[in-house]
């Protein structure tokens, strides 16, 4: 077949007067593109059909484990070889008169196949670390450092690969003679190779992309620039810091790239109330308490509540103590409660909750728990100090004093 081609276009080049170098030239070159066309529709057609067929039947059945399938493109990677095994089985008639460009099509497509065979593997350790995922043991054993382990392998054995059949040489020839420069390699190039490993692992584990925003010591900022050896982050003052790339790896530091794709910023902070301010309610005070809208169907639901307790186990309410009572803190921390769920620049679908911490020597801090719609910092930030402004005016209206140092 492709012999008939290169004749064909041989016959037509010559009819028009060209002569005998570029006639073999064109013809063989074309037929050479040729082949890589045909090759490449025949991917493209068995991964139209794959879809339509095999992934359609996959995605039918109850089980989700053959769904990793589909996830981690194992099927369609494979198909990959399909151009590379056309080439192969008919390179040999394509370029007869031109050995040394025959050679190097020979070699560039036993290098694809190489390195799409790593792909397909890839993918295969992928497919099954996500099937283990999904199952509780991952939970309290967790693979994902073997499953990193073997990836380096299969780059490595890859790697070895190449240079073994570009040398011409056994992979364990390969493998002695870089053993031998290994040890002056890693000492000159020690910074280079600790950041080549460290960017590898940034990638391959995915944490730190450009345009985080990241906390690492002094460094504060966006990270506009990822290299072999550096990380770059400009500072919310714009100042620039340079973090070597493999302390990323080995050193603690905080992105806040979740914060940023998730539905809402947390707002986590606490005032101190003076302990010296917290009483039972009286009567008197919780009518008082009744006129602030917020609060008033709680009061009144509360009150029912302690009514039924205290008349069921018989208790005597002429002492305030005795039986359930309400606390002006108590009430105070329903009104915040009920201000949170009416403020629209809270995500109310997410943790809302104001809670007394440990008491200290400088009272009772109570926190408030919540997430803002707003991400931006500059709003966020005029999000909670409105907030906290709120909550502290309104304090005294509870006969409640914030605490602070005279």
């Amino acid at each position: 077949m492709i012999s008939k081609i290169v004749a064909s276009l041989t016959h037509f080049f010559t009819s028009i007067g060209a002569n005998t170098y570029y006639t073999a030239m064109l013809s063989q070159g074309l037929t050479l593109v040729l082949v890589l066309i045909f090759g490449f529709l025949l991917m493209y057609l068995a991964r139209f059909i794959i879809k339509k067929t095999i992934y359609k039947a996959i995605l039918k059945t109850e089980s989700k484990y053959d769904d990793q399938i589909i996830n981690n493109k194992v099927l369609m990677r494979l198909c990959l070889m399909i151009p590379a095994v056309l080439l192969m089985k008919s390179y040999t008639g394509i370029l007869p008169d031109f050995p040394n460009v025959q050679h190097f099509v020979l070699n560039f497509t036993i290098i694809y196949i190489i390195v799409v065979i790593t792909m397909v593997l890839f993918s295969v350790v992928n497919a099954g670390s996500d099937i283990y995922d999904m199952h509780q043991t991952a939970k309290m054993k967790p693979m994902k450092g073997l499953v990193q382990t073997i990836k380096i392998i299969l780059i490595i054995f890859c790697v070895l690969l190449i240079i073994s059949f570009l040398m011409g040489k056994k992979v364990s020839s390969v493998i002695i003679g870089l053993g031998t420069m290994s040890a002056v390699l890693l000492l000159i190039f020690q910074n280079t190779i600790l950041g080549f490993v460290g960017s590898i692992q940034l990638t391959v584990n995915d944490m730190l992309r450009i345009g985080d925003w990241i906390v690492m010591g002094d460094a504060d900022g966006t990270v506009t620039e990822i290299n072999l050896t550096t990380v770059k982050v400009q500072n919310f003052d714009n100042t620039i810091t340079t973090i070597p790339t493999s302390s990323m790896v080995t050193n603690q530091f905080t992105n806040w790239r979740g914060m940023a794709e998730s539905d809402g910023r947390r707002i986590k902070r606490s005032i101190t109330i003076d302990t010296r301010s917290i009483q039972f309610c009286t009567p008197k005070m919780i009518e008082r308490y009744k006129k602030i809208e917020r609060v008033r169907p709680y009061l009144e639901q509360k009150e029912r509540d302690i009514a039924e307790y205290n008349q069921a186990n018989q208790i005597d309410t002429s002492q305030i103590i005795n039986g359930r009572q309400q606390t002006n803190l108590g009430v105070f921390r329903a009104y915040i409660t009920a201000y949170l769920k009416s403020n629209p620049n809270l995500n109310q679908n997410m943790t809302r909750m104001v809670r007394q911490l440990q008491p200290t020597e400088f009272g009772v801090p109570l926190e408030v728990y919540v997430f803002s719609l707003e991400k931006d910092w500059t709003r966020y930030e005029e999000i909670q100090s409105d907030l906290f402004d709120h909550i502290m005016a309104a304090a005294p209206l509870f006969d409640l004093k914030i605490y602070q140092r005279l």
